[in-house]
């Protein structure tokens, strides 16, 4: 977390902090996670980034000096955005971060999974060529294995790319025209027909109150024994325990995750131990140059409040700020 206090616009920059100072404002690095220390070390900032700190009510309330909060990402549910409005702060998100980064990840973990490629390379570390080849060969199993079929025959995934690899794509939102749906190449259904009809589920929801735990044992139970659950959105959108159950009791073949109810994941976590379990630590945002646009754009926001214009992306956008806020044309 970071704060800054106020002190124009810059020019070329590599991260945020290099835009701030060269607009002449003090910023100030904030090591803090829980509500004590944020408000402690937070007191005297105009604006603070947050990346997963909790913002919560009483926060807004103890800090009345906070104008903005910038977080640095698209989702902000580690954000009390009712009581930030409710105490004329500004939630700033970038809701353009990492949308090509977060749809290679899911491509990537629909492959690993069709191809059991975590699967193989264990085997063939462990137990040797052998073992390894017997994974996947048709000759070593007496019936043909469903799960096995070639990639090109699936379905559903983050439309363009999914295309490319022959699938098709349908999915459910309700908040989604049907005739843009259709540019995309998705075809929208209800969401237990794309549980029912798919062999993967990939997840790209924002978690909020209508989200959470989407994907339930109910939803879960309507999933065909060969297919997979992706998930690069938030862990909080699936209901872990039931997850957890339905592969323990092999309902469903395995599942691709990024992201975990629990953020980092317990050691503990069953997850950790299922061979058709495929995980990455909530990375499917990473790569460098998109981080560094990323790190210019919270700092360019974060100028803007301080020099009393209203930032691009403002969630709360009936919100009445503490100053006055010009809008740019």
């Amino acid at each position: 977390m970071h704060g800054l206090k106020e002190g124009r616009l810059p020019g070329p920059c590599r991260t945020k902090a290099e835009v701030i100072k060269k607009a002449g404002i003090e910023f100030k690095d904030i090591d803090a996670s829980t509500e004590d220390e944020i408000i402690a070390k937070a007191k005297d900032a105009d604006v603070v980034f947050v990346v997963r700190t909790a913002f919560t009510r009483r926060v807004f309330e103890s800090l009345p000096k906070l104008r903005a909060v910038i977080r640095c990402g698209v989702g902000y549910d580690n954000v009390d955005v009712d009581a930030a409005t409710d105490n004329r702060v500004l939630v700033v998100n970038v809701p353009d971060f990492c949308f090509e980064e977060v749809s290679n990840h899911a491509i990537v973990l629909i492959i690993a999974c069709a191809k059991k490629l975590v699967q193989m390379d264990h085997l063939l570390k462990t137990a040797g060529w052998n073992a390894a080849a017997r994974s996947w060969s048709p000759w070593a199993r007496s019936g043909a294995d469903p799960r096995h079929r070639r990639l090109r025959q699936h379905r559903r995934m983050t439309a363009r790319k999914a295309k490319c690899f022959g699938l098709n794509v349908i999915g459910s939102d309700p908040y989604v025209d049907r005739d843009l749906a259709q540019e995309s190449g998705i075809t929208l259904k209800s969401l237990a027909e794309v549980m029912r009809e798919s062999d993967y589920v990939s997840l790209h929801p924002c978690l909020n109150q209508e989200t959470h735990h989407l994907i339930g044992a109910k939803e879960l139970a309507l999933m065909k024994p060969s297919a997979y659950l992706i998930n690069t959105s938030r862990g909080s959108v699936v209901d872990e325990p039931a997850l957890i159950k339905a592969l323990q009791e092999k309902r469903i073949a395995g599942a691709g995750l990024d992201v975990f109810e629990k953020d980092p994941i317990d050691p503990d976590n069953p997850l950790l131990k299922m061979g058709q379990v495929i995980v990455t630590p909530h990375s499917a945002s990473y790569c460098e140059a998109s981080f560094k646009r990323l790190r210019i754009s919270v700092g360019k926001e974060a100028v803007r409040v301080a020099q009393g214009v209203w930032p691009k992306n403002v969630v709360n956008k009936g919100v009445e700020p503490k100053v006055r806020l010009v809008k740019e044309a």
